[in-house]
């Protein structure tokens, strides 16, 4: 009498164990199945069409297409050339090339770009504006927020070179843009000088804590399982984009950082940490903007904003010294 009642809590407790392990396997799965769509949808964002062309603008431009410097295969960029002497003014010694943000396009509208590139063209600077792959109208199925994008602002260094040979190049970055800026400056001896509008420091660090802010979940435990996922999916390590490490690397060319200080997706102690970190590599300055959120310094006052580029860059792009 004893053992029968042993025989049949038996199964019970197996069925029971079996039960909880499908139920523990399935959170896991869904878990896994839903960070690799959130992995997925972060870098293969839809593609923001352009709005508009700088005849819209009163602006005299080439459109132009350049390849990427890096790839196995290279991608065929596209993008605008506004050349100083085409917009009635006499050209200075620089060619400015401006690098868009996440999910934004070569009119980054949300400073907006295009006015402030009208601002530098008529002031003497042939300035060039592109797609980042996978962005606008340049080709690409894939966005790396930086890590690939190096080889496209390197195409862009490289086209600016050719071009005008005689011009040194300044970069103009946005928020991702700003820190591929940072990176491509330090590999790439052809630029000159940097200004980084917004820049992530390091970009493990920022998704690690970040990431759920952009996907909505909770960061446990979807953004461990996402930073996990992303190399493989997009076969690039966010480990490689991290400007407040390739700063080191530049050299003592000139670096202006700015950033708002009501910044809400990537905090002033980002670019805070690069201007430490570049004590001694750059000869940087970096300027904070009171009350401007992300990439908002240039609409808080276009005018302010512009004087202080228009500075940076005439100290720097028409000087002759080398570095």
């Amino acid at each position: 009498m004893n053992g029968e009642p042993g025989r049949t809590r038996t199964p019970w407790r197996r069925r029971l164990l079996w039960g909880a392990l499908v139920a523990v396997l399935a959170v896991a799965g869904s878990a896994v199945g839903v960070s690799l769509y959130v992995g997925w949808q972060l870098t293969h964002p839809v593609r923001k069409a352009l709005t508009g062309t700088l005849a819209d603008a009163g602006l005299a431009y080439e459109a132009i297409t350049f390849p990427s410097v890096g790839d196995e295969e290279p991608l065929t960029l596209r993008g605008w050339y506004l050349a100083a002497r085409a917009n009635g003014a006499k050209p200075k010694p620089g060619v400015i090339v401006f690098a868009h943000g996440y999910r934004q396009n070569r009119l980054q509208e949300d400073v907006p770009a295009l006015a402030l590139a009208r601002d530098l063209v008529r002031a003497g600077y042939d300035v060039l504006l592109f797609d980042f792959r996978n962005s606008g109208q340049s080709p690409g199925r894939l966005t790396t927020v930086g890590i690939l994008e190096q080889r496209d602002l390197l195409g862009a260094v490289r086209y600016a070179r050719e071009r005008r040979p005689d011009a040194r190049v300044g970069l103009l970055g946005f928020s991702m843009g700003a820190a591929t800026a940072i990176q491509v400056a330090a590999a790439s001896p052809d630029v000159a000088a940097v200004v980084a509008d917004s820049p992530f420091a390091d970009l493990k660090a920022y998704l690690r804590e970040n990431l759920s802010v952009w996907s909505g979940l909770p960061h446990s435990p979807f953004t461990p399982l996402i930073l996990s996922l992303i190399p493989p999916l997009i076969g690039a390590d966010p480990e490689a984009m991290s400007p407040v490490r390739a700063v080191a690397a530049f050299d003592g060319r000139p670096l202006l950082l700015i950033h708002g200080t009501a910044d809400t997706k990537i905090p002033l102690a980002d670019s805070r940490a690069i201007a430490r970190q570049a004590q001694g590599h750059a000869e940087v300055e970096l300027w904070t903007v009171e009350g401007a959120d992300h990439v908002k310094a240039y609409a808080r006052d276009p005018a302010v904003y512009t004087k202080k580029v228009l500075a940076f860059f005439d100290q720097h792009l028409g000087s002759s010294r080398s570095y």
